[in-house]
């Protein structure tokens, strides 16, 4: 009797992790109430609390454009800060349904359970360093102490272009990025290294802003874009489309100022993205108008890339490789078909 009460009592469990097993993550988002979105703890322009708390920036209208398309309200988020040493554990952990945090796409962290879904922002390291030191290249750097955060590619990238150039580094690594800038700005590194985007963000916060400059050279290639766990399609697919709605609508030109006028629209590619002909968003798991509550809530990829880190913004980053594809840029989506 014994041995058959164990048995029963495994068989039990076994069944109960079969039945979480097969929960997906959008039914447990919606169980829920709310989406567990990863974000960095704090670079402005893409995951940066304002003064009152609330997150703003390029990642995080990706995690709102998310909820958007869930609960047709793009508030229904919550932000994870997280850092960048503990990117792979925690979204394989489950403690995040996403991580859209700039976070560079690589063939080791996908082959290690992080699956990148597109790229929200493409990007390359550079360096920068105090105007009065007359350095105007990277490759002056030799013998120089560099800022840098541990774990990050950016560490990496920095020991090769080092080597690969003959010069001798004096790498100063700290755990996080907030402990590297403050190094930086107190004159304990000649220089600091991230990725181009970063530095402009960062520059902000330095003591005196116009003292610091970015040295031109771009040291590597750095695509950054959400990644999820790689044992749910349904949801790799719903974060991926999320990002290509955000750019359709601004290649076919709708906004959210014009998305109501647009549902009346001739047009049958703005049409399906808005969801007014076809059965797009019942594949994925979302109601057709999916696409429409994300333009609506968020705007479209450009709208949002102006307003975070464009010539909107404090950060003034030109679209360069973010431009539309028709527009000399990388920026590119599949047909909604």
């Amino acid at each position: 009797m014994r041995s058959l009460i164990a048995w029963l009592a495994g068989a039990a469990l076994a069944a109960a992790a079969v039945a979480s097993a097969s929960a997906g993550t959008l039914d447990q988002v919606k169980a829920r109430g709310v989406l567990i979105c990863g974000v960095n703890p704090g670079l402005a322009g893409f995951g940066l609390p304002d003064d009152q708390g609330a997150y703003k920036g390029l990642d995080i209208d990706e995690c709102r454009a998310i909820a958007a398309a869930i609960f047709g309200d793009p508030s229904k988020v919550k932000f994870l800060p997280i850092n960048a040493k503990d990117r792979p554990t925690i979204l394989a952990s489950g403690e995040i349904d996403v991580l859209i945090r700039n976070t560079t796409w690589t063939l080791s962290r996908q082959t290690g359970g992080m699956f990148f879904t597109g790229v929200n922002f493409y990007d390359g390291q550079a360096f920068m360093v105090r105007k009065k030191l007359g350095i105007d290249s990277a490759l002056k750097l030799d013998g120089a102490s560099i800022c840098v955060q541990q774990g990050t590619t950016t560490e990496l990238n920095l020991a090769d272009y080092f080597r690969a150039n003959g010069m001798k580094l004096e790498a100063v690594v700290f755990a996080t990025d907030e402990e590297a800038t403050k190094a930086y700005d107190s004159g304990r590194c000649d220089a600091y290294t991230t990725d181009a985007s970063g530095l402009y963000s960062e520059r902000l916060k330095m003591s005196v802003p116009e003292d610091h400059m970015v040295l031109p050279e771009i040291i590597s290639k750095e695509p950054l874009g959400p990644s999820v766990r790689k044992d749910d399609i349904q949801w790799f697919q719903i974060v991926q489309w999320t990002h290509f709605a955000l750019v359709t609508a601004e290649e076919l030109g709708v906004t959210q100022a014009n998305v109501d006028e647009m549902l009346k629209s001739p047009n049958p590619s703005i049409r399906r993205l808005l969801g007014v002909e076809g059965d797009f968003g019942t594949n994925m798991g979302l109601t057709n108008d999916w696409a429409y509550r994300i333009i609506k809530a968020i705007g479209n990829y450009g709208e949002s890339f102006e307003r975070n880190v464009g010539m909107g913004s404090p950060i003034k980053i030109s679209r360069g490789l973010n431009a539309l594809w028709n527009k000399g840029g990388l920026q590119y989506a599949p047909p909604i078909r």
